[in-house]
């Protein structure tokens, strides 16, 4: 069985933080970092969490991610913004998006914020959710490195490109869905071949396009399962053309691995829609009146629901992560 230490969320932000500010990263992006990281480990996503620090810092040092970066706006209209995050951290880039989002769409209603020159923005729930909180609705997509072919093909073309979604509630935490279209997330199949562990069949196929449960025969050279077959790839298609085409980025074929520790910046897309309803009194009880029938439905339940659960856990019981990224992180340190 795998060693893992427990660690309280304050004390692995401490941690995470501390490391990226020891490598050359100033404080600011390196809290930003550590948030979306310790974050996502606490709400299950293990491979968008402890599992990326070693990755980014060795990118950091290489010079793929550029410590120095400051998000710049590169042009704006009053309904869109075109956000560079400088080929840093996609992090601090998309917290500037999204509050820039929030002003620009009290007033507008609607705005679209295209980021380029990005790189892996983890779990795309939490930025969305960041909009929900402040009363919009929320959509985003980014493109990832090629790892899905065509329906039909065996060529990777298309990232995991996920999808996330999020809308206010009147009382609860907002609703937040986040899909990758590959069966499972690529970070998952990357933490089980650094933990030494089989990965479960159907999350993916090796170069010859057979079925695989060996994590490096998926990597190298594999692809992974869309989900819903050819409809997930038509899905991939969509968040390309939003992610890449409109905003300048490279599309998935062209974007460099994100865990190889060196070689040339990802210039990875995001796009992100925020809405504002006009009188949030009606659009938030006809969202509360029908995510109600959800919940009241016998044996359903709402997305993002043990998402929520598992972060609510972790933020009283603290985290239990590999021993071994706790002891790598502590090496940096010392």
């Amino acid at each position: 069985m795998q060693e893992k230490t427990n660690i309280g969320i304050d004390e692995a932000l401490e941690l995470v933080q501390n490391a990226f500010v020891a490598s050359g990263l100033n404080q600011q992006s390196a809290q930003s970092v550590a948030r979306a990281l310790v974050m996502a480990e606490a709400e299950g996503q293990v491979g968008h969490g402890f599992s990326r620090v070693g990755d980014y810092i060795a990118q950091m040092k290489s010079g793929k991610i550029n410590a120095e970066a400051t998000p710049f706006v590169v042009s704006r209209s009053p309904s869109y913004l075109h956000v560079s995050a400088d080929n840093g951290f996609a992090y601090p880039a998309l917290d500037f998006a999204v509050e820039q989002a929030v002003t620009m769409a009290e007033t507008t209603g609607c705005v679209a914020i295209a980021v380029s020159q990005s790189n892996h923005c983890g779990t795309l729930a939490s930025h969305v959710e960041k909009l929900a909180m402040q009363g919009m609705i929320g959509l985003m997509v980014a493109n990832t490195p090629a790892a899905i072919a065509p329906w039909g093909g065996n060529k990777p073309l298309y990232g995991t490109n996920p999808i996330a979604f999020a809308a206010p509630r009147a009382v609860q935490d907002p609703l937040v869905i986040d899909l990758s279209l590959s069966v499972v997330a690529r970070g998952k199949v990357m933490n089980a071949k650094k933990t030494g562990q089989t990965i479960p069949e159907g999350w993916a196929l090796d170069k010859d396009g057979q079925s695989t449960t060996d994590p490096s025969a998926a990597l190298d050279g594999g692809t992974m399962v869309p989900i819903g077959e050819a409809k997930g790839t038509a899905l991939a298609l969509m968040v390309e053309i939003l992610a890449a085409s409109l905003t300048g980025a490279n599309t998935s074929a062209d974007m460099p691995s994100f865990f190889a520790p060196s070689g040339p910046s990802a210039n990875a897309g995001q796009f992100l829609i925020a809405i504002k309803p006009n009188d949030m009194g009606g659009p938030m009880m006809r969202i509360e009146a029908l995510l109600n029938d959800i919940a009241e439905t016998p044996g359903a339940r709402l997305p993002g629901v043990r998402r929520i659960e598992a972060r609510n856990h972790a933020l009283k019981e603290g985290l239990y992560v590999p021993s071994q990224y706790v002891a790598d992180i502590q090496a940096m340190l010392s």
